[in-house]
């Protein structure tokens, strides 16, 4: 309940888009291949960007 008013950490933020392209991805395999293979690339930029940020708060 206390963590309603809490700001979403930028990792946060990313999974969510992440899981998005992956949802409009996998919906859009079906009638638009060009399309949904673009969106499974976008997805995957934004995966490695969770890593990096990952990655440089373990190394602080």
């Amino acid at each position: 309940m206390f963590g309603l008013f809490k700001k979403k950490s930028e990792v946060e933020k990313l999974n969510l888009k992440y899981k998005q392209l992956l949802e409009e991805a996998h919906r859009l395999s079906t009638s638009n291949r060009k399309l949904s293979d673009d969106k499974m690339h976008e997805a995957n930029e934004i995966l490695i960007e969770i890593d990096k940020i990952k990655s440089a708060e373990k190394g602080n």
